[in-house]
């Protein structure tokens, strides 16, 4: 027979209340208890039947990932869900992915109609959501709590998820470019409502003014995150009567695109032009040669922000907005300015 709470409590002699709280992630539970009540689970092959957990909390033990329908390929998102599956596994949770158009002006309505239809405990949110101030604000008018992933402002009542200085790494790597003799460094930006445009866009701007390079507005072009908006950008910027010795995309994707035009024109990379994304995906690493870019830990966000959710969830005064850190990852795909660019040597 199927093992029963009562048969989980008995065995580790707690009552079950003690084991709903162990297995809920409850705060206030010492680590000797917790222990025994997994030792026993673990011994009785005891799994919590969502149904009668459900109906005993309260609550649905789901929680529901909120993300731009365009973006639902990329390996952003991928390693965002990875790490957030991670957490529920470990929180006895399900999760719920939910791509919506944010270009439909009644996404505010779809993330109602989802929360209605399913009653998610919380939302974690990921740009251009996160940014979006009239959904916060309807969120916090209905009590629904939820979690940010790299929002560019501290918007909402909720203060919990993950951030990372966007603006400070593309600021860095453009550092880097200037530090291989580049001047002419062009830049393919993200879509206009996720808070990355604005803060990878500004890294740019931050590092040209540092080096006492001017910002040339025609080496600015706008872009998206997809490996087709990098091919176009890189077309507009390699047509220019001076190109660019250098392209810094918006991401990877975008990167990789820039790449595959540039072979397309038969360049060398990086002899004839350098190249640098950001998010550090899967893909950065495959293509080849292989991506400089910068490295943000996507799979952990995905997992400290669902964490920091069924934090909040448990207790009412938990979860935290956590700053992780990003890093350079110098690979192949940039060298030095090439010596017959009109590019003067720094």
């Amino acid at each position: 027979m199927r093992a029963r709470i009562e048969d989980v409590a008995e065995t580790a002699g707690v009552s079950m209340k003690t084991v709903s709280r162990v297995f809920n992630r409850e705060p206030n539970v010492s680590e000797k208890t917790r222990l025994k009540v997994e030792s026993a689970a673990k011994a009785l092959n005891y799994r919590p039947n969502p149904s009668a957990r459900s109906l005993a909390g309260n609550r649905s033990y789901l929680i529901s990932l909120v993300y731009d329908d365009p973006a639902a390929a990329s390996s952003y998102i991928m390693e965002i869900i990875v790490g957030m599956l991670a957490a529920c596994e470990d929180s006895h949770y399900s999760a719920m992915l939910r791509p919506l158009e944010y270009s439909n002006s009644d996404h505010v309505d779809a993330v109602e109609e989802s929360i209605a239809q399913f009653r998610p405990d919380g939302l974690i949110l990921v740009p251009p959501f996160a940014d979006d101030l009239r959904l916060l604000r309807r969120l916090d008018e209905l009590g629904v709590r939820y979690a940010t992933i790299s929002a560019r402002a501290k918007l909402g009542l909720a203060q919990i998820g993950t951030i990372l200085d966007e603006r400070k790494a593309a600021a860095d790597m453009i550092a880097h470019a200037v530090g291989l003799g580049h001047r002419r460094i062009a830049h393919i930006a993200g879509p206009a409502p996720h808070g990355g445009r604005a803060w990878r866009l500004a890294g740019y701007r931050d590092g040209l003014r540092k080096a006492a390079i001017p910002v040339d507005d025609s080496l600015i072009v706008d872009g998206g995150f997809s490996f087709e908006a990098g091919i176009i950008g890189a077309r507009t910027l390699l047509d220019l009567a001076e190109p660019p010795t250098a392209i810094f995309a918006a991401n990877d994707d975008s990167a990789c695109g820039v790449m595959h035009e540039a072979l397309e024109r038969g360049m060398a990379i990086p002899r004839d032009l350098s190249v640098f994304g950001f998010d550090d995906t899967p893909s950065s690493r495959q293509v080849w040669p292989s991506l400089t870019t910068v490295h943000q830990p996507c799979r952990d966000m995905g997992r400290i922000a669902a964490e920091q959710l069924l934090a909040s969830i448990r207790d009412t005064g938990g979860g935290q907005l956590i700053r992780v850190p990003y890093e350079l990852r110098i690979r192949q795909s940039t060298g030095p300015a090439p010596v017959h660019s009109s590019a003067k040597p720094i």
